[in-house]
């Protein structure tokens, strides 16, 4: 079994406290996002958990426990976000300096085959126009090179939370969006990539798309996994019985997992962001936690039940 921490929120920024008393517990409480009545005791033993993805843009606040997953016997890398963005994208985020160390000093910690960097979302629009995103992307393939040994790139999804959230920076800083995937932007995006895989080869990084439709293999870029099995398997010697992951969109190659988060809980609150509602939506849903809760948002009810295989252990 593959733990997903997570997709939907950023536990090592914001949850670690929280993550580490659900690891000396043994188990969570999953609740179905769309079914809140739907519960799910999983297992976090180490007997039972092939390995750890973690997905973070600060990885900062657990790093000081990494000695201690790595003492009880478990598996794990990091997909680590960092992009060079102006301040109304990511308006919360750490200096792009101190994450650029933090990324190297994780990577010292644990090696560079299991610190994923990940230069996404990537938008085009009139303050992010093609030059600087090669730029950024050429000055953080420098400081990173030794640091990893891939990158994941992939383009913003126009999802209804995103437009939203893009139609206010229009009206509030006159920022225009352009879809970079469209048809007629069909030769932009491909010399694009090309100078991203030239970039990525001479930092000695593989690149990969993420959850995208697009075909690059024409510019040398193939698609990705995150929650990647051939890797899983590579560094830590596993033989994963695991199929795709159904739960996923059909461009998604992740193999399954059990997601650990929830939605409209992370405070980085980037506009770009499909699991956050609003600014307003996080603070609402984050007074609900408890860091001894088995569940990340809320308690459970007196006396709830689970089915025979959701059961306590």
């Amino acid at each position: 079994m593959i733990i997903s921490a997570s997709r939907r929120t950023d536990i090592p920024a914001f949850y670690s406290k929280w993550f580490m008393e659900r690891i000396r517990k043994g188990y969570y409480v999953k609740v179905n996002p769309y079914n809140s009545k739907q519960k799910k005791v999983v297992s976090l033993l180490p007997k039972d958990v092939d390995a750890i993805v973690f997905w973070t843009k600060n990885p900062k606040p657990l790093m000081k426990e990494i000695h201690t997953l790595e003492n009880i016997g478990y598996n794990f890398y990091f997909q680590f976000t960092l992009n060079d963005f102006p301040g109304a994208f990511e308006p919360t985020l750490p200096s792009l300096d101190s994450r650029v160390k933090v990324f190297q000093e994780l990577s010292k910690r644990i090696g560079p085959k299991r610190v994923i960097w990940r230069y996404d979302p990537i938008i085009y629009s009139s303050v992010t126009p093609l030059s600087s995103i090669v730029n950024s992307f050429q000055q953080l393939a420098s400081k990173l090179e030794g640091y990893t040994e891939r990158v994941v790139i992939s383009f913003v999804d126009m999802y209804g939370k995103t437009k939203n959230k893009f139609g206010k920076l229009e009206k509030e800083h006159g920022i225009e969006f352009y879809d970079l995937t469209a048809e007629h932007n069909q030769e932009k995006l491909l010399s694009l990539c090309t100078t991203l895989k030239d970039i990525a080869s001479s930092s000695n990084l593989e690149i990969f798309t993420c959850a995208e439709k697009i075909d690059l293999d024409s510019v040398g870029i193939k698609h990705g996994a995150c929650i990647d099995k051939g890797l899983l398997e590579e560094i830590f010697g596993l033989n994963l019985g695991l199929k795709k992951d159904t739960n996923q969109r059909s461009e998604c190659l992740c193999v399954s997992s059990e997601e650990m988060g929830t939605y409209n809980t992370c405070k980085f609150n980037c506009t770009y962001c499909y699991a956050v509602q609003s600014e307003k939506s996080v603070y609402n849903t984050t007074k609900n936690h408890n860091w001894k809760s088995p569940l990340l948002i809320g308690e459970l009810n007196n006396g709830e039940k689970f089915s025979e295989q959701l059961k306590l252990f």
